[in-house]
C-alpha cells in the first residue's frame, strides 16, 4: 500500500499498517520529509525515532517517486486541506494527489481519501479525476472516504483503538475499505456512502467548535459578573447525563477546530444561506486572543503599569499541551497584538526551540523561574506538564491563567 502525505495523519496510519504486516510506502512532495524519514528521524509527535526504526526494519520506505502508485493495491490520501487567504477550502493538495493517483492507477486498486473536506468531494472532485485514467469507480477500482481521527499527544486513544468511519462510492467499495482498515483498527464503522462519512467528520469538529465558543463567551461575561466560571463548569460536570465538559481558553488551534467547520459552512453557503451557528462560533473563538490581550492590559493597569515596555513571558506557544504542534496556535495572534502594543515579549516552551511572529524572532526563556520572576506579567497559554505551576504561582509578579489550572489570588487571575 501507499500512503500519500507523510504528516500527522499519514505516518500513524503507516505505522499501524506496518505493524499489521503490510508492506507500506510513503509518498510525499517534500524532499525534507522523505530524507528525514529515510534517515530514521521522526518529526511527528506520535511517532518516535524508535517507532520509525522499527518501521524501516519491516519494509517501510519513503519516496518522492509517484510511480510507486502503479504497484500499490491500496492507496490512502492523507494530504492537508487548509483554508486559503479568503477562508475558503483549499483542496489543491487533494487535487494534486488525486491526479498523481490517476496517472498511475491500476485495475482493482482501492483508493481512500482521508483528508477532511466538504461533503461531496470524494464523488464530485476525486472520482472524476481518478476516472481520467480510463478506469471506472465501483467497477474497475474501489473508492472510499474515511475521515482521520488523529488526536496528537492523546495517551489513551490512538489510531488502532479509535473507531474508523468508512463510506464507499458503492457497497462493494465500502466493503473493500472496511476489510482493509479491519486489518489494523479494532472497530470499523461502515456508513452508507462517502457523503455520510465526510459529514461525520465535520459534525464532530463543528460540535466541539460551537461548544468551545459557548464557554468562551460565558468566560467573558462571567468575569464581568464576578462569577467563577471554572468552578461552575466543574459543578455542572458532576451531572452524569446530558452534559459534556468544555473549557474556555485563549482561542482554538490545530487543524480541526479552526478549519474544518469552515468546510461545512462553505457547503451550506453553496445552498444559498449561511450556517449561522458555525459563523457565530468562528467569530467568538477568533475574538478570544484579543480578549486575552485586553485582560493583560487590565491586569497591568491595576498595578499602574502600561503594556508598552512591560515584560511579558508567554508560557506555552503550541496549540495543545505536551506536544510540539504549533498549527493555528492562538499564541500567535496574542503575541502579535502584544508586540503591537509595545510589550517586551519572550516565551517558554519545552517543545519549541525557536519561535517567531510574522518573521520577528521572539526570545526563548531557558530558565522558567528566572523568567517569571523578571516578567511584569506571566501569561499561561498552555499547561505543559513540564511547567512547575506551583513555582509560577509562588514567584510570578502577576499571572493571567487562560487554562484555569492555577488558584486565583491577589497576583493570579484566571480567564
Amino acid at each position: 500500500m501507499t500512503v500519500i502525505g507523510l504528516g500527522y495523519v499519514g505516518m500513524p496510519l503507516a505505522k499501524e499498517a506496518v505493524a499489521a504486516g503490510l508492506r507500506v510506502v510513503g509518498l510525499d512532495v517534500d524532499p525534507a520529509k522523505v530524507d528525514a524519514l529515510s534517515a530514521g528521524q521522526s518529526y511527528i509527535d506520535d511517532l518516535t525515532d524508535a517507532d520509525l526504526e522499527h518501521m524501516l526494519a519491516n519494509g517501510f520506505s519513503a519516496t518522492l517517486d509517484e510511480t510507486v502508485l502503479a504497484r500499490s493495491n491500496t492507496i490512502v490520501i492523507c494530504v492537508p486541506t487548509p483554508l486559503d487567504d479568503d477562508h475558503r477550502p483549499d483542496l489543491s493538495a487533494v487535487e494534486g494527489a488525486t491526479k498523481a493517483v490517476a496517472r498511475n492507477l491500476s485495475k482493482g486498486t482501492l483508493v481512500v481519501l482521508e483528508s477532511t473536506t466538504w461533503p461531496g468531494t470524494t464523488d464530485e472532485l476525486a472520482r472524476p479525476l481518478l476516472e481520467t485514467s480510463g478506469l471506472k469507480a465501483g467497477e474497475d477500482f474501489h473508492l472510499a472516504f474515511s475521515p482521520e481521527r488523529i488526536d496528537p499527544g492523546n495517551p489513551k486513544f490512538g489510531l488502532r483503538n479509535t473507531p474508523k468511519v468508512v463510506g464507499g462510492y458503492t457497497p462493494t467499495c465500502r466493503d473493500r475499505a472496511t476489510a482493509f482498515y479491519g486489518r489494523f483498527i479494532e472497530q470499523v464503522v461502515p456508513v452508507s456512502g462517502t457523503r455520510e462519512a465526510e459529514m461525520a467528520k465535520l459534525l464532530e469538529n463543528t460540535y466541539r467548535h460551537v461548544n468551545i465558543a459557548l464557554v468562551n463567551e460565558m468566560a467573558i461575561f462571567c468575569d464581568e459578573l464576578g462569577i467563577d466560571l471554572w468552578e461552575a463548569i466543574e459543578a455542572a460536570a458532576t451531572k452524569p447525563f446530558g452534559f459534556h465538559k468544555f473549557l474556555p481558553g485563549p482561542g482554538v488551534g490545530g487543524h480541526c477546530i479552526p478549519v474544518d467547520p469552515s468546510y461545512l459552512s462553505y457547503t451550506v453557503r453553496k445552498l444559498g444561506y449561511p450556517f449561522r451557528f458555525v459563523e457565530l462560533a468562528q467569530e467568538i473563538n477568533e475574538r478570544m486572543p484579543s480578549y486575552v490581550v485586553a485582560r493583560v492590559q487590565r491586569l497591568l493597569n491595576r498595578h499602574k503599569k502600561p503594556v508598552n515596555g512591560a515584560k511579558v513571558v508567554m508560557l506555552g506557544v503550541t496549540y495543545k499541551p505536551d506536544i510540539a504542534d504549533e498549527r493555528e496556535t492562538p499564541a500567535l495572534p496574542v503575541a502579535r497584538a502584544l508586540l503591537e502594543l509595545g510589550a517586551e515579549l519572550s516565551f517558554a516552551d519545552p517543545y519549541v526551540k525557536e519561535w517567531a511572529v510574522d518573521g520577528t524572532p521572539v526570545p526563548r526563556e531557558e530558565d522558567l523561574a528566572e523568567a517569571v520572576i523578571n516578567a511584569d506579567v506571566t501569561l499561561l497559554l498552555q499547561q505543559h506538564a513540564a511547567f512547575d505551576l506551583d513555582m509560577v504561582e509562588a514567584k510570578a509578579k502577576l499571572v493571567l491563567d487562560t487554562r484555569g489550572v492555577l488558584a486565583e489570588g491577589e497576583r493570579v487571575e484566571r480567564l
